[in-house]
């Protein structure tokens, strides 16, 4: 669910220090487009609408928000990011899913080794908001009450402005980059992550 991609030819993105350099949300947009399209597509097959549906989108995002989250933890985001507290999620998820019936089924966690693995995987969490904010406003208009009234996770921070503080952030942390790679790639697996979570039967 994270903010919308559009692939961009490789040469712009590997080329980050010719001339202006871009920004790394950019070069991340850019990088995991693919990635993203591929979740969009297999989450995008739930109807969140009814009960059963949204039971399962939950489940599908609690088995990847949580070992991520947990690695962000043990990472040692709370020194990278001073509000992680807001940011948060897994206790409103646990909340939602106790709400409709769901089941926690989380995957083993990634090992989260520096400050660049931490940025990448919260951008893939943090540009997530951006997909939940559009979806809660399909479920407050065509959903139930049950299904209504368990969405805590898809409707936290919001008016917040933590994508946009986020987004800082990350350009704050960009001349400590020594390759793109050191970033992409734990964005890349946190995609992954997701989209193993959506292939569990």
């Amino acid at each position: 669910m994270p903010e919308i991609a559009i692939p961009t030819p490789s040469h712009i993105v590997s080329n980050r220090f010719a001339g202006r350099p871009p920004s790394l949300r950019s070069v991340l947009k850019a990088a995991t487009a693919t990635d993203h399209a591929k979740l969009d597509a297999m989450l995008g097959a739930f109807d969140l609408c009814s009960l059963a549906g949204y039971r399962r989108f939950l489940e599908i995002n609690a088995a990847a928000l949580l070992p991520l989250e947990g690695a962000l933890v043990a990472a040692g985001v709370r020194d990278l990011v001073p509000d992680w507290s807001r940011r948060a999620r897994s206790r409103a998820m646990l909340a939602d899913l106790a709400a409709i019936g769901g089941t926690v089924r989380p995957l083993d966690p990634p090992i989260l080794i520096d400050r660049p693995a931490m940025l990448g995987t919260l951008y893939v969490l943090e540009g997530s908001r951006l997909g939940a904010a559009h979806l809660l406003k399909r479920i407050d208009r065509t959903a139930g009450p049950r299904i209504r009234t368990a969405t805590a996770y898809l409707g936290h921070g919001a008016g917040q402005h933590l994508w946009p503080s986020f987004l800082a952030l990350l350009e704050s942390h960009a001349s400590e980059l020594s390759a793109e790679d050191d970033i992409i790639e734990p964005a890349r697996r946190a995609f992954d992550l997701f989209a193993s979570a959506a292939r569990q039967p």
